[in-house]
């Protein structure tokens, strides 16, 4: 029997590929299913399962597709939801035969109410591993706040109470030597406080994970869960429904994206259309030259995820500048979280929109050191901290102002036109992507702080407020 995890970091998401005497299991696969198929042919085995711990939220599962190339079957855990394809709605207790060996789905709602886990029973018969999904994360559990945004009577108060009595009553039960296998890692928003290790023992889980505390009621356990949740990203209500309901086939999101414009032709798109311009490179090279309106969200970030949030409409025409190579890349991340209306690159990049004499326009960008001169010279001056509000909390510069990015077009109104606001965040991506969205809502009075907070603690120039541990990270 083999079990791999194929962890996904601008996502901080696992999938997972068992296998046992020819015959596969995938467990939340992405929407690239190459990979998969890739290990499968390798192996000389069938996908003969495809298990999906819920509805996901925060990506595109890869199921529909991977189930089309295969001929494996889907399954969930109990619903009553309307699906959009084939798929077996499995009971909790249900076993599956993988080759030699057994999957149990065990029924855990709270997350949400299809929420399963998956027990792996090897080919003598022993309970070997445990695939959570978002019911456990390692040092956390699933926020139970998702569903309410797709049915609204699912409240969050109602889904922690659930999450409590399947932790109690279908997890705690299981012997401490199982191997958890999480869907997620620290960086998600599926939870509020996970560790960057991405499996544990269970064992070590009950003793060290708050949310497996014995001794905790379930009052208790529902303050505990709902203390430092935040909006989630406004993408995630429609991923749950293109999971439910389906959506095109990965190669045709391909062959859309992938299309390649002159300057002249970019231009006159532009110009004839209702697209946004992305721009995809670094922060450094953005600010130096840009297409006017573009918004700048790097690719070498969590990149995924800042679209979701900041790219309202899910089904926006998309046009995209990025450094030669990555074309396929970005593609590919926009689909993991449904933006599949890309519709093509500039030919050449910058240099060639350039080249044809089309405007530009810049981001001034200053160093830690330089913004302590500024503030010596003039302590009133504007600096703003677009970090999260749990990373404000922990530790900033005192007197400055906190808007995070998560929110930003709800904070335009907050920052004074007239006067030059220094953004930073916490080393320098996410103040780019918020200096762009404002030049494109025709703020001109920016500066970017490179190398962000980082950059501003070790250089021993501010005043900050004492350090303190955040008990959230959303």
């Amino acid at each position: 029997m083999k079990i791999e995890q194929i962890y996904t970091s601008c996502l901080a998401q696992g999938a997972y590929y068992i296998e046992s005497n020819g015959e596969a299991a995938i467990i939340d696969p992405l929407r690239e299913i190459s990979s998969y198929l890739n290990m499968a042919k390798s192996r000389n085995s069938k996908i003969k399962y495809v298990f999906e711990t819920h509805f996901h939220a925060d990506f595109v599962s890869g199921h529909i597709d991977l189930a089309k190339a295969t001929g494996a079957s889907i399954v969930y855990g109990p619903t009553t939801m309307k699906m959009g394809f084939e798929a077996i709605v499995g009971k909790d207790g249900q076993v599956f035969k993988v080759g030699n060996a057994s999957i149990k789905l065990i029924h855990t709602p709270g997350h949400t109410m299809e929420s399963s886990c998956y027990l792996l029973i090897d080919e003598d018969g022993n309970e070997k591993a445990l695939f959570t999904g978002d019911t456990l994360f390692i040092g956390d559990v699933g926020r139970p706040d998702l569903a309410q945004h797709v049915i609204a009577d699912l409240t969050q108060e109602k889904l922690a109470a659930h999450l409590f009595d399947s932790l109690r009553n279908k997890i705690m039960p299981l012997a401490d030597n199982l191997i958890v296998y999480p869907g997620h890692g620290a960086g998600s928003a599926c939870g509020k406080n996970m560790s960057n290790e991405t499996t544990d023992t269970l064992g070590n889980q009950k003793k060290y994970n708050y949310a497996l505390s014995a001794s905790t009621t379930k009052e208790e356990f529902i303050a505990e869960l709902l203390t430092g949740l935040t909006s989630p990203p406004a993408y995630f209500p429609k991923n749950v429904l293109m999971n439910i309901g389906g959506y095109d086939a990965i190669d045709e999101v391909m062959k859309r994206g992938l299309k390649f414009f002159s300057a002249k032709e970019f231009e006159t798109l532009i110009s004839s259309k209702n697209v946004l311009i992305l721009d995809t490179r670094s922060a450094a090279d953005f600010g130096k030259g840009f297409i006017p309106n573009s918004i700048n969200i790097g690719i070498d970030g969590s990149f995924a995820v800042w679209v979701g949030t900041l790219i309202k409409d899910i089904k926006q025409e998309i046009l995209l500048i990025a450094d030669p190579g990555r074309e396929e890349e970005i593609i590919t991340r926009l689909a993991r979280v449904g933006y599949d209306h890309a519709i093509g690159f500039l030919q050449g990049g910058i240099a060639a929109w350039e080249t044809e004499g089309f405007k530009t326009d810049k981001i001034q960008s200053i160093s830690a050191s330089e913004l302590a001169i500024e503030q010596a010279a003039n302590p009133q001056i504007t600096i703003v901290d677009v970090r999260k509000q749990s990373e404000f909390e922990s530790e900033h510069i005192i007197g400055v102002s906190n808007l995070p990015l998560d929110f930003v077009y709800d904070k335009l109104p907050e920052i004074d036109t007239n006067k030059t606001t220094y953004l930073h965040c916490a080393g320098g991506y996410r103040s780019m992507i918020f200096a762009s969205i404002l030049k494109a809502k025709g703020y001109d009075h920016i500066v970017n702080v490179s190398g962000g907070f980082k950059a501003i603690k070790e250089s021993g120039q501010f005043k900050l407020t004492e350090y303190v541990s955040p008990t959230t990270l959303l």
